[in-house]
């Protein structure tokens, strides 16, 4: 398994700080909608300039703030071809744009590992592999999905990481009925061409944070989201999570998966919030993919 990037701090989308001057003890009130926002942010933090492709509302919002705090070199788009100039509320006009990306340019940052795309995925196991092609056998398949899509060569040539938006045992399944996206156990079997730039950082859920850092390269709890106990991500998950165990309260700042107490997922400081409620998502439209 490749660690390129992964040493960037096992903190990242723990305990890391927000920047010069800002609290990680963000104020009450935060919903779980804005505490995903931040921990899909902390994803792309240490990456400096490159694209932040990002799938999904609470990823999209997670790229634009971190572009708008501790990451200003981030790339961000419109959602399409425009890189923006600043980052912009979902669904609004690009406004003022830094330049054109048609998308064989996109395909040559994904090529030359340019790129940290935050993907989702309908099925995703211990390794890291993901389904986004088809349920069931594939000789008859009982839902056809989207197909392999990006989801290969986004595996194997840049940095990747997952937006679950609902932590389930029908997304966390032992083993994916379809590899559309590359895992770490299929890199290492498909030798150095698959795996030298073969980085997997983040999974982001509605309940926590993991990663492939594991001994076997299996996901490792990072952090647990505020309120969420590790029951409750047991029950939701297919396979056993390495370094998941009922954290001592309140949790410390333990390194992911020694054992010790588990880390809670850092609460949005009240200048990300204000940029989350005022300035990205005014609409609310983070609150439609992250249940209260």
């Amino acid at each position: 398994m490749s660690t390129t990037g992964a040493d960037r701090g096992a903190t990242r989308a723990g305990t890391a700080r927000t920047g010069a001057g800002d609290s990680d003890a963000g104020p009450a009130g935060a919903t779980r909608a804005e505490i995903c926002v931040v921990a899909c942010a902390e994803a792309w933090r240490g990456d400096g300039e490159i694209l932040a492709a990002a799938m999904g509302t609470c990823s999209i919002l997670g790229a634009r703030l971190a572009r708008l705090t501790f990451e200003p070199g981030l790339l961000t788009t419109d959602g399409g071809a425009l890189l923006t100039a600043e980052p912009v509320p979902i669904g609004a006009p690009a406004g003022p744009a830094e330049g054109w990306m048609p998308f064989r340019d996109h395909l040559w940052l994904v090529q030359n590992g340019r790129r940290h795309v935050m993907m989702g995925a309908s099925q995703i196991d211990r390794y890291g592999n993901t389904n986004i092609s088809a349920i069931g056998a594939w000789e008859r398949p009982a839902s056809q999905l989207l197909g392999v899509r990006g989801a290969p060569g986004n595996t194997i040539c840049n940095p990747t990481s997952y937006w679950i938006p609902r932590h389930s045992t029908r997304v966390f399944v032992p083993e994916v009925d379809t590899a559309s996206g590359v895992g770490t156990d299929r890199a290492a079997r498909l030798g150095p061409r698959a795996s030298r730039f073969h980085d997997l950082r983040r999974v982001v859920t509605d309940l926590g944070v993991f990663d492939f850092r594991a001994p076997d390269g299996s996901m490792r709890l990072v952090s647990l989201h505020p309120g969420v106990d590790a029951g409750e991500v047991a029950a939701a998950t297919g396979f056993a999570i390495h370094g998941l165990a009922e954290p001592a309260e309140p949790a410390g700042p333990a390194e992911p998966g020694t054992g010790g107490e588990v880390p809670r997922t850092r609460m949005p400081t009240g200048e990300e919030l204000r940029l989350i409620r005022e300035v990205l998502d005014p609409g609310g439209l983070r609150d439609r993919e992250v249940r209260a």
